[in-house]
């Protein structure tokens, strides 16, 4: 009793050391309490919009705190950027302030330290990065920043992002300009998708902003599937490796065989996958509760069988977001195969510098773009033919491992991790076993075994098991989730991870 009130005075202010989760019970308590009062005023359009745009900053506060006010700055100047655009149409200079605006805003809090760094190795200089934020809010409201570190805020990728796609298609008139400030904030600040995507575009999403409440008992049961099924990628399969073997063996790469850092990097691939589809899946799941329907952002992605495939699977908002705006806008394919290839590694390069300043993800975006044209080249000197079953088995597992031979450059913290890693599979491949430190591995190797069913899966089967929850009298379903609810707990006994698209 004495937890759950702790809790609950947790949820009145921002703790710095335990922010909100949505795997935590601190946050489904929140939403429990939230949806209370929704189920009063869901009905009447501007209530239910003012209300969940105040439920979404509140939500987003405990999550990050002060950076509250550069959320609602972002919405602000958004807003008048669309105006601008909408009302001198015919020139980009107002398209270009504002895109030139949310990057300049983007890169301080994302790039500072790196581009400062670079500048300083390149002409032997001692810059030094100062919170210029951070000395207005301490200018505004008190000494609450410190001027010496810039702090990530939460979600800033996503929600920046979001904001250029609208600010672009009201430029093309493939969306009208909002002319409501609550309506285009509540937008961008949705809370299921806020911190971590998808990316959202105002076509698919505004107009159900003024359509009235709909919410079938089959919706209600699938949100109800998604949610459950993401708590189960995330907790038991995600945090139960990353805690147990990932980070282990990423920390202190030597301290373990070449085989075991092979598996590790399995297992970031299938940690990544249900960390990032589970937030996705719990996001989906409360906008759908709520009224709302966002789109899917992964179909089965270690299932494709090329690279171009991967990216039509994986995260699949922002491969369309860097396709629409960054890839076609070059030039795409139109302007010749060299120009098409060049076009690929430019967005791979920036897509992989989206997800961090480091040399890490430069290499993690090119080792994708070389791929992609390596796969381009071949299929332009090769006859298009009716692939075996056996040939897509093996371009499947070719494409896997590809995928998590790169994510090694994602996941290890400095280029000496690499390096190690690299080295103890090449000289030191054979593990030492004892039946001690075998049995200790059973768990792992149990989850991570369940993790690998999991991403090979098939869809139809998927699809079946979906369809068969949905088809449960309510009790039955209430039942079956009490009872994965209680096997979570069990086996989650790591604690509340942060999930990893949150520091993107």
């Amino acid at each position: 009793m004495e937890q759950l009130s702790e809790i609950v005075k947790n949820l009145l202010r921002y703790d710095p050391d335990n922010p909100l989760s949505y795997t935590g019970l601190a946050f489904w308590i929140a939403f429990t309490a939230f949806l209370g009062i929704y189920t009063v005023i869901y009905k009447r359009k501007r209530f239910r919009i003012i209300y969940l745009l105040a439920i979404s900053w509140f939500i987003y506060y405990l999550m990050n705190g002060i950076f509250l006010f550069l959320l609602i700055l972002s919405c602000g100047t958004n807003f008048l950027f669309g105006l601008l655009i909408n009302r001198y149409r015919r020139t980009k200079v107002w398209l270009w302030v504002s895109i030139l605006f949310n990057l300049f805003v983007l890169g301080y809090f994302k790039y500072a330290y790196f581009f400062t760094d670079s500048v300083n190795k390149i002409f032997h200089s001692r810059f030094e990065v100062f919170n210029w934020a951070g000395w207005l809010i301490n200018g505004a409201i008190g000494n609450l920043a410190d001027l010496h570190l810039i702090l990530l805020p939460v979600g800033i990728s996503f929600y920046t992002f979001q904001a250029i796609s609208y600010l672009a298609d009201v430029h093309s008139k493939k969306v009208e300009a909002l002319h409501n400030p609550l309506d285009f904030s509540f937008y961008i600040s949705f809370f299921p998708q806020l911190v971590a995507g998808p990316i959202v575009r105002a076509s698919a999403f505004i107009p159900q902003i003024y359509q009235k409440f709909h919410l079938s008992k089959e919706e209600f049961s699938h949100a109800v599937f998604l949610i459950t099924k993401g708590l189960v990628k995330k907790m038991v399969i995600a945090d139960f490796l990353a805690v147990n073997f990932i980070d282990r063996v990423y920390e202190a790469p030597l301290s373990f065989s070449g085989l075991e850092n092979l598996l590790a990097v399995y297992a970031y691939s299938i940690q990544i996958y249900c960390d990032f589809s589970g937030y996705t899946d719990i996001a989906i799941g409360l906008a759908l509760i709520l009224g709302f329907k966002i789109p899917v952002n992964f179909n089965s992605p270690y299932l494709a069988n090329s690279l171009t495939d991967f990216w039509h699977r994986w995260h699949i908002s922002l491969s369309l977001w860097l396709k629409d705006y960054l890839y076609v806008p070059l030039g795409g394919n139109r302007k010749g195969k060299l120009r098409t290839y060049l076009n690929l590694m430019v967005t791979m390069l920036l897509g992989g510098l989206w997800h961090g300043a480091n040399i890490r993800f430069l290499i993690w975006g090119t080792i994708h773009g070389v791929a992609l044209v390596v796969e381009k080249v071949f299929r332009s000197v090769r006859r298009a033919s009716k692939r075996q079953r056996w040939k897509k088995i093996l371009y499947t597992l070719i494409t896997f491992h590809i995928v998590s031979f790169a994510w090694i450059f994602f996941r290890a913290k400095d280029q000496e991790t690499i390096r190690q890693m690299l080295f103890q599979l090449k000289y030191h491949f054979s593990p030492h076993i004892t039946e001690n430190n075998l049995r200790g591995y059973l768990p792992t190797i149990g989850i991570f075994l369940l993790g690998l069913i999991l991403i090979w899966f098939p869809f139809r089967e998927k699809e079946k098991i979906r369809g068969r929850f949905i088809r449960m009298p309510i009790v039955v379903q209430g039942l079956t989730i009490l009872c994965v609810l209680l096997a979570v707990v069990w086996i989650a006994q790591a604690g509340v991870q942060p999930f990893i698209y949150f520091r993107f």
